[in-house]
């Protein structure tokens, strides 16, 4: 049976950007490939600060590969992509310093304890002494984990493990979150718990969605792009493009279409 999971509560000089909000992406004519396969081709897109906005489509449209772009795990074949002015190929280290990651599949440490491992991880991105003990209870308290605090991470739900990934990644405060498929596997009652995590912290950094479920992506986004076989397929106001009867052929082949 699945644990009931509380409400959650409430060297260079970078370049400046509005307080309060975001980190902006900006990706012009970014493209990738391996080998002969085309992952991503051409792709002009940006996300405002402070957006919280949906990337679609079907497995191997190119989503993983914009992650990692963006990231800075991955370089273009071409063109370009910056998270506030610089480009994570040249330095990665100072966009990845802004960023906070949740995987499709918890990257946690089940030995640890809940707590031990905020500690842990706030103590490779630098944090230490009071700072750190200070941001370790105030995210416990932000995502509700009081009451797991001391318990390992290997003996939670997965609806719990899913909110100490969330937490983990919200620790130092980042200006872009990225989050991928993050109710995958849950059941209910888990997914609309994480949901209404993301909710709660729209509008405090710009959110990065990755997600196949196109209601997940209606509730939690205001903009989505849409990405098919590498291309861009639609960008628009989630309400309007994902509220058309022909949504789906948007994620289709154009061989699938076309039949």
């Amino acid at each position: 049976m699945s644990e009931s999971i509380p409400s959650m509560r409430s060297g260079d000089e970078e370049p400046t950007r509005p307080a309060g909000l975001g980190a902006r992406i900006e990706a012009r004519g970014l493209s990738r490939s391996f080998g002969d396969h085309v992952a991503l081709a051409g792709l002009d897109l940006e996300i405002e600060p402070g957006e919280t906005f949906g990337l679609l489509g079907a497995n191997g449209a190119g989503k993983t590969t914009f992650i990692r772009l963006v990231t800075g795990y991955l370089l273009p074949s071409e063109g370009s992509i910056e998270v506030d002015g610089v480009s994570p190929a040249l330095a990665p280290r100072r966009v990845q310093q802004k960023l906070g990651f949740v995987a499709e599949s918890s990257r946690l440490y089940p030995e640890l304890k809940v707590e031990a491992f905020l500690r842990f991880a706030g103590g490779i991105r630098g944090m230490k002494g009071a700072d750190l003990a200070s941001a370790v209870d105030q995210t416990i308290d932000r995502f509700a984990l009081g009451e797991v605090a001391r318990r390992r991470i290997g003996n939670l739900s997965k609806g719990y493990k899913q909110r100490v990934s969330l937490a983990q990644a919200f620790l130092h405060h980042p200006s872009l979150l990225i989050v991928d498929e993050p109710t995958s596997g849950l059941d209910p009652l888990q997914r609309a718990d994480v949901q209404a995590t993301l909710l709660e912290l729209r509008d405090q950094c710009t959110i990065l969605l990755c997600t196949h479920e196109l209601a997940e992506a209606r509730e939690l986004t205001s903009r989505v792009a849409i990405l098919n076989q590498g291309r861009l397929t639609r960008v628009g106001a989630s309400s309007d493009v994902l509220g058309n009867d022909d949504v789906l052929d948007l994620f289709r082949s154009q061989e699938e279409v076309a039949r």
